[in-house]
């Protein structure tokens, strides 16, 4: 088990509408899976508070988008300085809510601060064009305008992160946003909000709620005030938000579920890649939506790979799942997972102990039929098959209909290009796992959703761009 830093003054979280926070008509417990018990409380927002919320960030949205680009980002770099400052104390309640390690918790926060600056630089680098005209005497032109009041709503994984990847494209663009982050994790995005707030942004462009997520997102993606609609999650949630949005014909990015492979060819090293996959899997205890999860290995290093992929995870020191109910569903798929086949190589069940923790587990000889290679575990499972060339490789890989992250390992600059045009993923890394950089684009196809956080697709995200004809005065 890794160090979890439980907080000794977590705060109890309260609604932020309008420029101040408010305690609602009642409370939601906040549960620690360290230890499986009440660690602080949320306030639930009433309708009136929706209300109120919607009223104030139109009310923000004229401000804001009013706002120069240069005054824009001075805003988010101050409130990135802050969250820098308060790195280790919002680490450590994030660390108590959500249980990952506390050098994970703050390596958020400071990831959050970076993501903050690089669409500072966006707001200042969100240009127009002007088109040749036909005629004299006439401009004809295209002006990037922001959407408007937007919805975000966000998961329990990456408590800080999740949010601030909505919030901070939006302020770029000049959105004013409601976010409603899960009610599981309340602290670290309460900690961004008060960050933004301390840095000057003007009261009503930042509104936070929580409640019954159901209710919160229908009742808010149907207000006439709401413009654009950003959602992380499930693909079954992200089917009933994006029907919702284009019910009332609203934009809306939707970031939803993946099953990532991991194709590792004949001539990569086996150990190296291996070392390399058991970092990456089991970080945040494989609840990561770009988390490798199915591990398609050439069966002439199969069994090398899983001998020091299995080495490797015995280093590797991990917090607990979110909730009982993770733990079970990752303890099912385990148990079918050997009743079909397959081997398990390390871990596996549950061990008697406080907390929702489940032990790092690597199985091998998985059937690629099992239910465990079609369904995101979503947790510290890794599922490895065996493949006899590319073409397989890639039928296994492609085989679901997810398209997140995929990622392969190979010597071969031809074979780099193939996994590269072949792998149907909106973010394919070869011979690396990287992080979600804020200058580079995330987000999925097919049923991974559509649209993209971060880079200048993020911020593009949050626009729409209005054609305008100047011409000379009638005479």
């Amino acid at each position: 088990m890794a160090p979890v830093e439980i907080a000794e003054d977590y705060p109890d979280t309260l609604l932020f509408i309008g420029g101040s926070w408010r305690s609602g008509t009642a409370r939601i417990e906040v549960i620690g899976p360290s230890t499986g018990e009440v660690i602080g409380y949320c306030a639930k927002a009433t309708i009136s508070d929706l209300d109120d919320a919607v009223t104030a960030s139109i009310s923000g949205f004229h401000i804001w988008s009013a706002t120069s680009a240069h005054d824009r980002a001075v805003v988010l770099r101050r409130a990135a300085d802050i969250l820098d400052s308060r790195a280790k104390l919002i680490g450590s309640q994030i660390s108590a809510e959500q249980g990952k390690p506390f050098h994970e918790a703050v390596g958020e926060v400071l990831y959050s601060a970076e993501v903050l600056r690089w669409n500072a630089g966006e707001a200042e680098r969100i240009y127009g064009r002007v088109i040749p005209c036909r005629q004299s005497g006439e401009r004809l032109m295209v002006l990037p305008t922001p959407v408007g009041p937007v919805l975000a709503l966000t998961p329990w994984n990456f408590p800080i992160y999740q949010p601030v990847a909505k919030i901070a494209p939006a302020l770029a663009a000049g959105c004013s946003v409601i976010v409603k982050p899960a009610e599981e994790t309340p602290a670290g995005a309460a900690a961004l909000i008060r960050a933004l707030h301390d840095a000057g942004l003007p009261a009503g462009t930042i509104n936070m709620v929580f409640g019954n997520p159901d209710e919160i997102s229908s009742y808010l993606i149907a207000s006439p005030g709401i413009r654009k609609v950003s959602f992380t999650g499930s693909v079954a949630i992200g089917r009933l938000i994006g029907a919702r949005a284009g019910q009332a014909l609203k934009k809306a990015t939707l970031e939803l579920g993946g099953h990532a492979p991991v194709i590792v060819c004949p001539d990569a090293d086996p150990v190296l890649t291996a070392q390399l996959s058991a970092a990456h899997k089991f970080r945040n205890a494989g609840q990561v939506c770009v988390s490798a999860s199915r591990f398609i290995v050439h069966h002439s290093i199969a069994e090398e790979f899983t001998t020091a992929f299995v080495e490797a995870t015995k280093l590797q020191a991990i917090g607990p799942l979110i909730n009982a109910r993770r733990v079970a569903a990752i303890d099912e798929l385990v148990d079918e997972a050997v009743k079909a086949g397959a081997k398990l190589a390390h871990g596996g069940h549950k061990r008697p102990q406080v907390g929702f923790h489940y032990p790092p587990t690597i199985l091998c000889d998985v059937p690629p039929s099992a239910r465990i290679m079609q369904e995101e575990p979503f947790g510290p499972v890794a599922a490895i098959c065996t493949f006899d060339d590319l073409d397989e490789a890639l039928t296994i890989a492609n085989g679901l209909p997810f398209g997140l992250a995929a990622y392969a390992f190979t010597d071969s600059s031809e074979a780099a290009e193939l996994l590269i045009n072949g792998l149907q993923a909106g973010i394919v890394q070869v011979n690396s796992f990287g992080l979600a950089y804020p200058e580079a684009p995330f987000g999925g196809i097919k049923d991974s959703g559509f649209g993209s956080e971060n880079g200048i697709e993020g911020v593009q995200g949050y626009l729409h761009p209005k054609y305008a004809a100047l011409a000379r005065p009638v005479r």
